[in-house]
């Protein structure tokens, strides 16, 4: 089989803080209130997402690493993380400030959740006015 570009369907999280401009802004399709995140490519145990159309639709990021290795993720990625993929991607409509987060390193993942750590990188596309991005800790980390 060969490969083409993949399209998957997003999983829709509701959150306390969640909002309506993912429905509204980038025309995601749910019938919920209060989402705030689209999982748009994610590997994450019970929130896979799944390719939407073709010959590969249904199939999980997990089932086509299986099947492509390198081929789909590169070599190097493959090498080093096998069958997992190793990034989560992903919108947030945050519509009130979000509990205070925590990320573990991998080490501590893999022990208390049988995941990787949590490296974040933000692309902010809209903001309120009054807006802002709180970041940092005031203790050592452990």
């Amino acid at each position: 089989m060969t490969l083409y570009p993949l399209k998957f369907n997003p999983v829709f999280s509701y959150r306390i803080w969640g909002g309506n401009k993912l429905k509204t802004v980038l025309n995601k399709d749910y019938n919920q209130d209060s989402i705030g995140e689209s999982w748009e490519i994610s590997d994450v145990e019970n929130n896979e997402t799944l390719v939407s159309e073709g010959a590969l639709k249904g199939k999980s990021l997990k089932e086509l690493i299986k099947e492509f290795k390198g081929e789909l993720v590169g070599n190097s990625v493959y090498e080093t993380f096998g069958s997992d993929f190793p990034l989560l991607i992903k919108f947030i409509d945050a519509k009130t400030p979000l509990s205070i987060q925590v990320h573990p390193c991998n080490e501590l993942a893999k022990e208390r959740h049988n995941s990787f750590g949590n490296n974040e990188m933000w692309y902010v596309m809209e903001t309120e006015k009054d807006s802002e991005l709180i970041i940092g800790f005031n203790q050592k980390n452990r």
